[in-house]
């Protein structure tokens, strides 16, 4: 259970400070334990944030193949739509998520490479789950177009716009208007 706790304690500090202004002394000390304790579940800061990372990625990946199982081919604009409220609810709400945006923006240099990996892992796994859903939708003539890929890279550069607008806006009202206007124009493009 300690490994848990010590994620927990970690992820709070990674997200408020960075991962230069997360010492593993404050994270070891909310934990109720001496820095050294945390070499016997972690091989040191980068692996612990490492694990804290895929971690959030997990939480972010189960969240939308949960939202993705329970969607069909009736009804592309109510979906499509809510999996857009889904993903500002998630990164909002979720503390696991608001760092996984941040590091995923932000990372730190030296592990760069290692972020950009698990980032292309879960946007090539979005893509592929979205790229059969509008195949799906194609198929039941439920939108317009011939192949799948222009529409699903179309959506996930409305996501794009979303997420650019989670990590430097702070203003509700931006955030809205960009996705009302995102939304129409996208909409309007692949709908009957």
């Amino acid at each position: 259970m300690k490994s848990n706790d010590i994620k927990e304690a970690a992820l709070k500090y990674f997200t408020i400070h960075g991962y230069e202004g997360a010492s593993l002394s404050l994270i070891a000390e909310e934990v109720g334990m001496k820095k050294q304790s945390i070499y016997a579940h972690f091989k040191g800061k980068d692996d612990l944030f490492l694990q804290v990372l895929r971690d959030a990625k997990e939480t972010e990946l189960s969240s939308k193949l949960q939202y993705f199982s329970n969607i069909d081919s009736k009804n592309p604009e109510k979906d499509l739509y809510g999996f857009l409220q889904l993903v500002i609810d998630l990164f909002q709400k979720n503390e696991q998520l608001k760092f996984w945006l941040r590091m995923s923006f932000f990372p730190p240099a030296h592990l760069a490479k290692a972020i950009e990996k698990e980032v292309i892992d879960i946007e090539e796994k979005v893509q592929s789950i979205l790229e059969s859903k509008f195949q799906a939708w194609i198929d039941a003539e439920a939108i317009v177009g011939d192949a799948a890929k222009t529409p699903t890279l179309a959506f996930l550069g409305v996501v794009d716009s979303i997420m650019l607008e989670l990590v430097y806006g702070n203003d509700e009202k931006r955030l809205k208007d960009k996705l009302a206007a995102s939304w129409t124009v996208f909409w309007r493009g692949i709908s009957h």
